[in-house]
């Protein structure tokens, strides 16, 4: 039986749960799971404070308004607050972070670990949206609507974790 104090759950199940959620969004909200967008909505919102002429801009201006849009925000505030509370009550929450470089005394910098956590986050996120979608919009969405465009990114995104994890390993 689930529990949310298990350690894991059933990717099976989850998996099911997560493709469940794309008929209220397409039925509803006319959308598909996704969260890159949100970043953008979250962005423009606040360079709109700074800026109001921003919303002249199209790319901005579909991002701003719309439920579908501050619904994929909501998306991601629940998948952080989801893992935070998951970490907490199935007892596997980290108490530190562990350091990534180590100085020529061998003592551990947390400041790199940030400083390559917060590159990589940005890159794969500029990614994303020139790829006009991120890994969960293609790999769940996309493929759910038998996009050719999806099924070639969820390829490239494979193709790409492979190689990186065969160049880590090897250093």
């Amino acid at each position: 039986m689930l529990s949310l104090t298990d350690r894991a759950w059933s990717p099976y199940l989850t998996g099911t749960i997560i493709g469940l959620l794309q008929i209220p969004a397409f039925l509803l909200l006319g959308t598909a799971l996704g969260t890159s967008s949100s970043y953008v909505t979250v962005g423009d919102s606040l360079a709109s404070f700074v800026d109001p002429g921003i919303r002249s801009i199209d790319y901005a201006a579909k991002h701003l308004t719309g439920a579908k849009n501050w619904w994929q925000v909501a998306v991601v505030v629940g998948i952080a607050l989801g893992a935070f509370l998951s970490s907490r009550l199935s007892g596997t929450a980290r108490s530190g972070i562990a350091p990534i470089w180590r100085d020529v005394r061998g003592a551990g910098t947390r400041t790199g670990r940030f400083v390559m956590a917060f590159g990589a986050g940005f890159i794969m996120l500029l990614g994303a949206r020139i790829a006009d979608g991120c890994t969960s919009g293609h790999g769940i969405s996309g493929i759910a609507q038998l996009a050719l465009g999806s099924f070639i990114a969820v390829g490239a995104m494979f193709a790409g974790g492979i190689a990186t994890a065969l160049l880590t390993r090897r250093s």
